[in-house]
């Protein structure tokens, strides 16, 4: 099997409501898409979530890191490259690549991903199920941003406090990923998004959160361009932390 086999590519089109104020895609549906990616790169090669399911078995997202040089602009088309990096016993690595129009990579994103079983919500081997098959699908084509860093936040400070609510919720029952990602954007006031634009952004999640819950958004100003933020639930236990760095 070539590298170029191991890749795959899923065009898209910014549409004029999945973009924000300036003409660019929003964040959050750059999100939507690199996560989709994922999802059809996945079951095209027998390990969707779909197929797990049947077996008791979801993906769960662990680490995202985006790093953009521009966004793509309202009604322009755009693909998503994904492949995977590497397969870890309870982990595995997956990157992308977003291209414009001709072809030329805007960005590129790091992810780690886990499977868990649905009953007992633990990691499951990744080397043992489907006999390891997904170590065939190893891919070395370069991935040249960082790695998701580690974030610590250390302000006690809660800015915000939503309540978990309907348009918060995914098909597993818990707060939405991408809506995490939405929510700590919408931190920021609008001027700063009309003098500058989101370099990098990494989301790091560590539990679940469900409907109803209380969730608290903590932030530290590490220097002018850059912010941790830290997301909790109903008062105690840590959910998410994100790294925004602007430019």
């Amino acid at each position: 099997m070539t590298n170029q086999s191991k890749v795959g590519i899923y065009k898209n089109v910014a549409e004029p409501f999945h973009v924000d104020f300036t003409g660019r895609l929003t964040m959050g549906v750059l999100g939507n898409h690199i996560l989709n990616s994922a999802g059809f790169h996945a079951t095209e090669r027998g390990f969707g979530i779909a197929t797990l399911n049947e077996s008791n078995y979801t993906w769960v997202l662990s680490r995202l890191a985006i790093d953009l040089d521009d966004m793509p602009h309202q009604y322009e088309e755009f693909a998503i490259e994904t492949w995977v990096e590497n397969v870890y016993r309870l982990f595995t690595d997956r990157n992308f690549a977003i291209l414009n129009k001709e072809g030329k990579p805007i960005g590129y994103a790091r992810s780690v991903w886990a499977m868990i079983d649905l009953n007992t919500r633990k990691p499951a081997d990744l080397l043992i199920l489907h006999g390891g098959s997904i170590t065939d699908y190893i891919c070395d084509k370069p991935c040249p941003i960082e790695k998701p860093s580690r974030i610590k936040v250390n302000s006690k400070d809660c800015i915000e406090t939503i309540k978990a609510r309907y348009s918060d919720i995914d098909v597993n029952g818990h707060f939405n990923s991408i809506r995490y990602i939405e929510h700590i954007l919408d931190l920021f006031p609008m001027e700063l998004y009309k003098e500058k634009r989101i370099k990098r952004f990494e989301m790091a999640y560590v539990a679940e959160s469900y409907y109803g819950d209380d969730v608290s958004f903590f932030m530290d100003e590490v220097n002018p361009n850059e912010y941790h933020i830290e997301v909790k639930k109903n008062g105690e236990e840590t959910v998410c932390r994100s790294k925004i760095i602007f430019q």
